[in-house]
């Protein structure tokens, strides 16, 4: 995007979330044609009313061009403030946090898809042998000093159904077979005899019920978009079976949540692994609480320990490319919202 720098010509960024040192120097140093101010500080002293610290971020946010951080910190009226910005770097895949203000500008929008593929799936494996072991079992006999034996069952020829094919859906595949797993997944340009590295079976997004019957598992692993929003409701639950999972590390907002709580009480599914939900932090009152069939996590998937590294180390490879005037690695359809 753009035109190609001239050697002298600095870009000026601002970073807008909070990093470590670490990540600031190597943003640093990727080239002295950059120029780079922290607002975090600031952006926290204007918060609180200090009008020096507002005139400050005001000043840094009019000549910024280039912004890095996660999307739910922006500063507010972002594209009336910085009038040159002209590109967003988020330090998350997801977008649906992105204000409409900007949504609606012309600010390039990049996020870091693909870097949590590894985390994710994992997780969403380490969740299905949980289950699968009976793990909630063992720990509650052990908070009641019982001492029983049970038969733990097999992933081996269970079914993943995977809703939505990205870089975490194929990821999870790539795990599942490992362990002998059948792989169905749903793709939303899919045609009839599409096939996938890793996926027995291929359905379009309009045959989810499909999908939904034939799974042991059901992950979710798609953004939330006009599209999906709500998406999982009671026809979708009662089409699952007794017997089967839900996992859901997409957004709380992508199930019906008071729906899934009456399908877990009522039997309908067997129970449900989340990391996220509608409303974040979880609310005392969620009827998931309590639920013994239900593993709850919060919103934590996606991190590791290199987080902010990696990253920072993906924003710099773009910096040289929007320097360069190349394409942007993992651009974003704003009006998609992926």
């Amino acid at each position: 995007m753009g035109l190609v720098r001239s050697a002298m010509e600095k870009i000026r960024i601002v970073v807008s979330s909070p990093v470590d040192d670490r990540s600031l120097a190597m943003i640093a140093d990727a080239g002295d044609w950059i120029r780079m101010d922290y607002l975090w500080p600031l952006m926290g002293a204007a918060r609180k009313g200090d009008e020096r610290a507002k005139a400050s971020l005001d000043s840094l946010l009019a000549e910024a061009e280039v912004l890095y951080g996660w999307l739910r910190v922006l500063p507010e009226r972002l594209p009336s403030r910085a009038p040159v910005l002209k590109w967003i770097q988020t330090m998350s895949a997801g977008v649906d946090e992105l204000p409409e203000e900007v949504r609606q500008s012309p600010i390039v929008l990049t996020n870091v898809s693909g870097l949590h593929a590894v985390p994710i799936g994992e997780f969403i494996l380490g969740v299905m042998l949980m289950f699968v072991k009976q793990a909630p079992l063992c720990f509650e006999q052990k908070r009641q000093k019982q001492y029983k034996g049970f038969s733990p069952g097999l992933l081996r020829g269970r079914t993943l159904g995977i809703v939505g094919l990205g870089h975490i859906g194929r990821e999870t595949a790539r795990l599942a077979k490992a362990f002998g797993m059948r792989v169905c997944a749903t793709r939303r340009s899919a045609k009839p005899g599409d096939r996938a590295r890793y996926v027995d079976k291929v359905f379009p997004l309009s045959e989810l019920l499909g999908l939904l019957a034939e799974s042991d598992f059901v992950v979710l692993s798609l953004p939330l978009t006009a599209e999906t929003r709500g998406m999982i409701g009671e026809r979708e639950l009662r089409a699952v079976q007794p017997e089967a999972y839900l996992i859901n590390v997409a957004r709380g907002a992508v199930v019906d949540e008071d729906v899934l709580v009456r399908a877990l009480q009522e039997g309908w599914i067997a129970g449900a692994g989340l990391d996220v939900f509608t409303k974040e932090p979880l609310p005392e009152e969620s009827g998931l609480w309590d639920l013994p069939n239900v593993i709850l996590s919060p919103h934590i998937t996606g991190l590791m320990p290199d987080y902010l590294e990696q990253a920072t180390r993906l924003f710099c490879e773009n910096l040289e490319r929007y320097r360069a005037g190349k394409r942007l690695l993992h651009r974003v359809d704003k009006a998609r919202g992926y």
